[in-house]
């Protein structure tokens, strides 16, 4: 449509979602309501009781809005726009993270409206833009726009767990040509790198009798960068280990406290935790581990070995893969990151995993194989975990200008497609693009305490997915 269409089209459905706004926070209110993380599973309810209570919700919320609903086997529901040929899917979740602690607007599943604001857990992340993406389909049947090609939302229950939901789904449905998701950031994100998540161990025999290393251990998840690292030593001074740690503080800016316990020093290093897909924003407290290690004179010679060729293969700070070899870049996903995450050493083993993100140009061949070999080579027996493929809807398809476009004419902001390291609900989908809903300069606080989302920016979403619709379904 042209601009002058657009503008018309814009002023109803702004219209339509003001005169509908209560209507859209009481459905949004009770999807929010219910705890809908993932429970154990019952038959019949693969993702638990809570999955299973929030799609009867939104089946009944659906039904009276005179949508027909499918209920795949309580993994996924559908819900058509008409019956059109079916031209454009909306991935949404009904799932969430647990509630969590520090709430103090409310709690977790006792949604409240206060300054604008809608609080409650999902709210944001993602129940809020399902509800938006709904307003959205209702609007354009409602309003009688011209649509002939059909659009399909569909609700997951599993995108925080692993997407196993829309894997059960579409090993049954078909994909529709174009699909988006609003469980992201506005603009849009049409590029999502690869990735490579490696284990790997070594033996050590026996440490004889002198400075030994008890154990160690750092990281609670690989895509996570570890902010506390943790080593217990003996046979080593405390005055001399305090000397070599305040070296390596100096050097990495983390924070070494140790104290004597009976079977011996227990050694805690602090740096900043952060996601894996932006390792630069952390400062890995693991790594720091390592160089201390590494300088230690350690009875074992084949520790000390060890543990210099981790500090060599992943030395602090460089969370670009470089001394690794697979310092790729792109210009379209921009550079490789890779962060050490993962470490432990009990008896004689250890073991240790990263993360890699991986942009376009990285492949098997240059980047997993090299990796496999300078480990191999270092003494240390890596598995053969494979590299996932990155995502990429190009900047010129329909999709994504089309997109584009509706975004820019309901806010006035020109915007243009990113590239991140995570993925998306849409990593495997064909010609899927993540869009929406969150406003990238609003800490709507998702996953954490206090969870928000926008009600202005929630019926903006809504008119902005509606204008989308409509060019994408006439």
């Amino acid at each position: 449509m042209n601009q002058e269409q657009a503008e018309i089209c814009i002023k109803k459905l702004e219209s339509y979602m003001d005169s509908h706004e209560e209507e859209m926070l009481q459905d949004a209110m009770a999807l929010i309501s219910i705890n809908s993380e993932k429970m154990e599973a019952k038959p019949g309810k693969p993702f638990g009781e809570g999955t299973a209570r929030v799609f009867e919700e939104a089946q009944r919320i659906l039904s009276g809005h005179g949508f027909p609903v499918k209920n795949h086997e309580n993994y996924v529901l559908a819900a058509d726009l008409n019956d059109g040929a079916r031209k454009l899917d909306i991935l949404a979740h009904l799932d969430v993270v647990p509630a969590g602690e520090g709430f103090t607007v409310t709690e977790p599943f006792r949604p409240v409206v206060k300054d604008g604001k809608l609080y409650g857990r999902g709210s944001a992340d993602d129940k809020g833009p399902a509800v938006a993406a709904l307003y959205a389909m209702r609007a354009v049947k409602e309003l009688g726009f011209p649509v002939t090609g059909s659009c399909r939302l569909i609700l997951g229950a599993d995108e925080e767990c692993g997407s196993s939901d829309i894997q059960y789904y579409f090993e049954r449905e078909p994909h529709a040509p174009m699909t988006f998701s609003p469980d992201a950031d506005f603009p849009l994100i049409n590029l999502e790198k690869g990735g490579l998540h490696i284990t790997f161990e070594a033996q050590v025999p026996e440490q004889p009798e002198g400075i030994r290393l008890v154990s160690a251990q750092a990281g609670t998840k690989v895509n996570v960068v570890p902010g506390k690292a943790r080593a217990v030593l003996s046979g080593i001074g405390m005055d001399v280990l305090a000397e070599l740690a305040a070296g390596v503080e100096k050097e990495t800016g983390t924070v070494f406290t140790m104290e004597q316990e009976a079977d011996g020093i227990h050694l805690l290093v602090k740096g900043e935790a952060a996601h894996a897909a932006s390792p630069q924003m952390g400062n890995n407290a693991l790594t720091a581990l390592l160089l201390l290690l590494s300088r230690i004179p350690f009875s074992s010679k084949e520790l000390k070995e060890r543990l210099g060729s981790l500090t060599r293969l992943f030395p602090h700070g460089d969370w670009r893969g470089a001394a690794l070899g697979v310092d790729h870049e792109d210009a379209l996903s921009g550079c490789l990151t890779l962060s050490l995450d993962l470490f432990s050493f009990y008896g004689n083993r250890l073991s240790g995993t990263f993360d890699c993100r991986a942009p376009l140009c990285a492949n098997e061949e240059n980047t997993g194989d090299v990796i496999r070999a300078r480990l191999r080579k270092a003494g240390f027996l890596p598995d053969d975990e494979r590299m996932f493929e990155a995502h990429y809807v190009p900047e010129d398809s329909e999709l994504v200008q089309v997109l584009l476009s509706c975004y820019t004419r309901v806010t006035g902001k020109e915007g243009k497609p990113v590239a991140i390291g995570g993925g998306t609900y849409v990593h495997h989908i064909p010609n899927g693009v993540a869009f929406g809903c969150a406003d990238p300069e609003v800490d709507n606080h998702m996953h954490g305490a206090d969870e928000f989302m926008v009600v202005e920016q929630m019926k903006k979403s809504a008119v902005i997915f509606a204008l989308a619709i409509l060019e994408l379904c006439r």
